[in-house]
């Protein structure tokens, strides 16, 4: 079975089989996929071309190389750093605008989690429907160690996991297990075959009728509370007001320097 390129990015590889199924691949394995400016203006990108591209039956998110998702590139994170707050707040957006993208996809998206994820790849797994994870990987939201916090990607990660484990694991900065993502509801499945279980999931998926998917999919976004453009906002604000801390400056100013913050 031969996948086409769907298009052409710097950060990502997106293929196309001919059963409908779209590959989404995080591709910068050298900075174990953290995202830039770069990867995440082309995550955003290409959810709006898998959104309207009615070959498509089925997203898989994953990922090259060792990591998953690192988080923030430290790249990025020193731009954000030294932008004016309404530099800070474009940056923000760009990044909360591409997972509610991804969240909105109106075609299922899995998640193929092979190794660890932290801060945005964390995010990058509440938008997903169905996430499978390997045995082994760790989790962690960070953001507090260096005066910032989990905003952006806060109500998405929430209404995945709920308030109760969201508490756990928000503010301790403390890495967890897929145990955890699995009782947490990060996790649908901690499997021992990726490619196996993934398939699985895509033969089922393919049984279905791609309008009535779409639908249910919508539906259950609104009953479980839909994430408003006003909620974006506020955690937008809020992530810029903690960039703008004296915490935030010599937490990050320490981590740059490799010294104790």
């Amino acid at each position: 079975m031969t996948d086409n390129t769907l298009a052409a990015f710097e950060t990502l590889a997106v293929t196309l089989d001919a059963r409908g199924i779209a590959n989404l691949v995080l591709d910068r394995p050298d900075k174990h996929n953290a995202m830039n400016a770069t990867m995440i203006d082309e995550l955003h990108t290409a959810a709006s071309l898998l959104a309207v591209d009615e070959r498509v039956r089925a997203v898989v998110l994953s990922a090259n190389g060792k990591t998953f998702c690192a988080g923030g590139d430290l790249g990025w994170m020193q731009d954000q750093a030294k932008k004016d707050r309404a530099g800070k707040i474009a940056g923000a957006r760009k990044l909360a605008d591409m997972l509610s993208a991804l969240n909105v996809l109106p075609k299922p998206l899995i998640g193929k989690v092979h190794s660890n994820a932290f801060g945005g790849g964390v995010g990058l797994m509440s938008v997903c429907d169905i996430v499978l994870v390997v045995e082994g990987a760790k989790f962690g939201l960070t953001e507090t160690k260096l005066g910032l916090i989990p905003a952006t990607i806060g109500p998405f990660v929430v209404d995945r996991m709920g308030s109760g484990y969201a508490r756990q694991v928000f503010f301790t900065a403390k890495s967890f297990d897929t145990d955890f993502a699995l009782r947490s509801g990060l996790a649908s499945k901690i499997s021992s075959d990726l490619d196996q279980d993934v398939e699985a999931e895509l033969a089922a998926i393919l049984q279905t009728k791609p309008g009535a998917v779409a639908s249910a999919k919508a539906l259950c976004q609104t009953l479980s509370g839909e994430i408003t453009p006003e909620t974006i906002e506020q955690t937008i604000e809020a992530l810029a007001d903690r960039w703008e801390s004296e915490e935030a400056r010599e937490g990050i100013a320490a981590f740059f320097e490799k010294r104790s913050g």
